[in-house]
């Protein structure tokens, strides 16, 4: 595998390469060369594009793999396909399986199911067994087998007891807990944000409350036991400005904010698409223009595309009876850079791809250096596209992207001595 991008931007804050055009050469998984008007034999694929870009490998730090149990919906081979072709080159799996990942056999089997896979996939470790907020897991060993974090994924039912005493058993190992912020009493039957659009739909809301009220729970937690927590997603004004004073106080918390959230309101859902129904809910254009004034400023530390996949069967029903969650893997990238490339800048929007996730996971960063191994995502933010279900890789298909016109392209991905190229 010989490659060279002829005339990429390098977007890599750790590289003094960091925003300069350059040549980059690729040699059997590893950068040969960087440099301007580099030689290429005639083995060596040239990839060009008007505004080629390169940063080191995205990671997407909330997806579900369905595998093992939901193989139906999504396994590891249809989701590492969906991630490459959206420039992720690693992923991390949420524990809600069948069974879930609450031993160290499932953390094992995850890890052994993608270990020739291109696309890396981290196993995050359930808190509690069957994540079910009951019965605390052996976390240790899962951090031993592999698990990168612990949550319950798409659950949050831990009390604050059982939460307090995972942030606590963590500890020792400096491990991280991801939590999903949304206290269900509050948001009971809640099918959408609660609002003047809920309101005119006659349809039951989802309060801010639900979600800011966990949000400050597990703070308080954090800072009580020192311990770090981060939460999978965030998605109202509050809850950013409740992490923004947690983080001038020192607390060990982090957040990522889902790329549907950036880029729509709840204004979408009047046509009542069940593709759009997502957890979290779309909330106002007050509570997006927060999320973005977030991300600027370091608040928000990350994006996710909180990739849901569900089969026809949960999705092509009444909005009442739908299930929550859209596929996002494939689109991510072109979504947020449609909807505010021109609000943030495009440095900024890959490092919470690429550089953030990995830290907070505390995952090695293959710098864009000569020598480095290569694990890259090639893309170019100016090319418009109009997304196809050809483009769909998962198993799913519930997006309600399909015939929508699109900025930013994701051209591939090289990590692992190999390469996929859309």
């Amino acid at each position: 595998m010989n490659i060279i991008l002829r005339s990429a931007t390098i977007i890599d804050p750790s590289s003094k390469y960091h925003l300069q055009q350059k040549d980059i050469s690729i040699i059997q998984g590893r950068i040969a060369a960087i440099g301007n008007s580099l030689p290429a034999d005639k083995n060596c694929q040239e990839i060009n594009s008007p505004q080629l870009c390169v940063s080191p490998g995205w990671l997407d730090m909330f997806t579900f793999q369905g595998d093992p149990g939901y193989e139906s919906k999504e396994d590891i081979e249809s989701g590492t396909k969906a991630a490459a072709s959206g420039g992720f080159t690693g992923i991390c799996a949420m524990p809600n399986t069948k069974p879930a990942l609450h031993s160290k056999s499932e953390i094992e089997y995850v890890i052994n199911k993608a270990k020739d896979k291109m696309v890396e996939v981290y196993p995050i470790g359930a808190v509690s067994y069957k994540c079910e907020g009951n019965d605390i897991t052996e976390m240790h060993d899962l951090h031993q087998a592999g698990a990168v974090a612990f949550s319950d994924g798409i659950h949050s039912w831990l009390n604050p007891g059982l939460m307090l005493r995972s942030l606590l058993y963590v500890k020792p190992f400096d491990g991280l807990i991801i939590s999903h912020p949304h206290e269900y009493s509050l948001a009971k039957n809640g099918l959408m944000n609660e609002g003047v659009v809920s309101t005119s739909m006659g349809v039951p809301g989802i309060p801010n409350i639900a979600e800011e009220l966990i949000v400050a729970r597990d703070i308080y937690l954090a800072e009580y036991s020192g311990s770090k927590v981060h939460f999978a997603y965030i998605s109202t004004e509050g809850s950013v400005e409740l992490v923004r004073q947690a983080k001038k106080r020192g607390v060990r918390v982090s957040c990522s904010v889902s790329a549907y959230n950036l880029a729509y309101d709840d204004s979408v859902l009047q046509d009542y698409d069940t593709n759009l129904k997502v957890m979290p809910p779309l909330r106002s254009k007050t509570d997006n223009a927060a999320l973005l004034k977030g991300l600027k400023d370091g608040t928000i530390d990350s994006i996710s595309s909180v990739h849901i996949p569900q089969d026809i069967e949960s999705k092509e029903v009444e909005f009442d009876h739908a299930e929550f969650g859209m596929i996002g893997l494939e689109t991510a990238f072109a979504l947020v850079n449609s909807a505010i490339g021109k609000k943030l800048d495009l440095s900024g929007l890959v490092t919470a791809l690429s550089v953030q996730p990995r830290k907070l996971l505390g995952l090695e960063i293959a710098p864009l250096e000569t020598d480095a191994p290569a694990n890259l995502t090639i893309f170019d933010p100016s090319v418009e596209w109009t997304f196809t279900e050809k483009d769909i890789r998962s198993k799913s298909s519930n997006t309600p992207f399909v015939g929508k016109r699109l900025k930013g392209k994701v051209l591939g991905i090289v990590n692992k001595g190999q390469s996929y190229w859309n």
